[in-house]
């Protein structure tokens, strides 16, 4: 007897209804064209903000860090010892987001897997935006704090949800920045409001901030003007930055607390140096100049208000995240294939990453597309989409 055999029919039913997964190939790194599944297409789909992920400078960072540090870290950092490198880096990052200090993670998802689960327990009550990246809801789960979702983006009903709570050890309020799938921004000044009237801790998972909002793509803290009043900042290194890896940013004490706390801190090893040292060419970078945050909004207008002109639906995006609105699953990966089939890469995301009857095109801008390249794209989504009656 297969007892695995329930794994088959659920691939047959998720290739059935439209929404499997298809991993295409990339062979080369990320940058405005690349070469995928063997063939050369306009990259629309990489979270490489600002190009960075082929950056001359941060590759010879990387290399120049091998030959010092070697390949491998060779265990956690409480037994084997930090790099110089790692602490460089957390010193920079806590310069650059304008906090006393910074504590590195493997990646985004590890910093939400470390943080939340360190801040509350059974006798908490988390309440979280019901669009929360899963890394945050699975530190939500982790922690065994009680979780209450209040409306996407909406400050009253938040309000009504904390004041609707008893007595409670801790109410913390945890939301994305940025949202990846829809591209709006967290009402964030309300939110600290409400957390300071109802004595709440907050805490913000920037990942799609950095890089793009703020000064010099300092995130939504900064672009807010909050700086001080945001308990935790979580952040990655692996999208505008260009590399790998995740932070938790906020007060010397907390990444203090972290360090003895934070689990996947503890029990898994660090960056490689390699890594490291690239994201450190990177924040370098991106302080010493906003050049590249200003190109990348200059492409998100261009795109977009297009876009929007020959028809297509972006739905409430206030950043480069621009959702093409497609509606059915099976019918967005068609779109998704036809664009493929005319050299553009650009997937369509479907449930469970979106809600059922929410399916798009997700396409994600960078400081690298030119604007000719955009124009052709825009005109070969215009011919899909009258192809497919999407328009």
């Amino acid at each position: 007897m297969d007892k695995l055999n329930f794994i088959g029919e659920e691939l047959n039913r998720l290739e059935e209804s439209g929404l499997s997964v298809h991993v295409r190939t990339v062979d080369g790194p990320q940058d405005a064209w690349i070469t995928v599944d063997g063939r050369k297409v306009f990259n629309l789909c990489s979270n490489n903000y600002l190009g960075l992920a082929n950056d001359r400078q941060s590759k010879s960072a990387s290399q120049q860090a091998i030959e010092s540090f070697g390949v491998g870290p060779a265990a956690v950092r409480t037994i084997a010892g930090t790099t110089a490198l790692h602490k460089k880096l957390e010193q920079k990052l806590a310069c650059f987001k304008e906090v006393e200090s910074t504590l590195s993670f493997q990646s985004g998802f590890c910093a939400n897997l470390a943080v939340i689960p360190a801040i509350v327990g059974r006798e908490d009550v988390v309440f979280s935006d019901e669009l929360n990246h899963a890394s945050i809801i699975d530190g939500c789960r982790l922690s065994n704090a009680r979780v209450i979702r209040y409306e996407h983006g909406n400050p009253d009903d938040l309000r009504g949800k904390i004041l609707s709570e008893g007595s409670v050890r801790r109410r913390m309020i945890i939301t994305d920045g940025v949202f990846s799938m829809e591209g709006d921004i967290a009402p964030l000044p309300e939110i600290v409001k409400i957390a300071e009237t109802c004595e709440a801790i907050t805490m913000v998972d920037d990942a799609h901030g950095e890089g793009v909002l703020g000064r010099g793509g300092r995130g939504i803290v900064n672009h807010f003007n909050l700086q001080g009043k945001v308990d935790i900042e979580v952040g990655t290194l692996s999208k505008a930055f260009g590399v790998v890896g995740g932070y938790v940013a906020g007060s010397k004490r907390l990444c203090d607390y972290l360090v003895q706390k934070g689990r996947p801190f503890l029990f898994s090893s660090a960056l490689t140096a390699a890594d490291v040292a690239a994201c450190i060419a990177s924040v370098d970078k991106l302080t010493a100049s906003d050049n590249m945050v200003k190109q990348l909004w200059e492409n998100t207008g261009f795109f977009q208000e297009r876009m929007k002109r020959t028809g297509f639906n972006l739905g409430n995006t206030k950043t480069p995240i621009t959702p093409v609105m497609i509606g059915d699953a099976a019918l967005a990966k068609d779109f998704s294939q036809k664009l493929f089939d005319v050299g553009i890469f650009a997937q369509a995301i479907g449930y469970p990453t979106v809600p059922k009857g929410r399916a798009r095109i997700r396409v994600m801008l960078s400081a690298t597309h030119s604007q000719k390249d955009l124009t052709w794209a825009i005109g070969h989504f215009e011919n899909i989409g009258k192809e497919l009656r999407v328009l």
